[in-house]
């Protein structure tokens, strides 16, 4: 099992940012965190990266049923999603699996959360 399902798509890096973060408002997300990767190794050890942005997207609900479930669950959220140019440069949208890492923990609970929360990236992924 893959711990993530991706897609390229035919937008400049900016917009599918833009498109992804559209995306996951319809489904219920937020992006709690944006790290932009590129900036981040250029100013901490001076090396120049491809374009890579990480998007901690966060459904509050099914964050909070998952908190509630499992009260160490905190460690893997919020879900990242990553925008990237590939070497090709092209533009690739990934995100990660979340019924892939929830089955490390083996809590009954998590995984139907899990599957109603993959259900919504696979959407915004295809959507994008």
């Amino acid at each position: 099992m893959s711990y993530y399902f991706n897609k390229l798509v035919n937008l400049s890096f900016d917009e599918a940012i833009e498109k992804v973060t559209e995306e996951l408002k319809k489904e219920g997300f937020g992006i709690m965190t944006e790290i932009d990767v590129t900036a981040a190794l250029k100013k901490k050890i001076d090396v120049d990266f491809r374009k890579y942005k990480i998007l901690g997207a966060c459904n509050p609900s099914f964050a909070h049923k998952a908190l509630l479930a499992e009260d160490k669950i905190g460690t893997m959220l919020p879900c990242n999603v990553i925008v990237q140019e590939t070497k090709e440069g092209k533009v690739e949208i990934a995100a990660v699996d979340p019924v892939a890492s929830m089955q490390a923990i083996g809590n009954k609970d998590l995984g139907e959360i899990a599957m109603q929360v993959q259900e919504k990236l696979r959407k915004v992924i295809e959507n994008t």
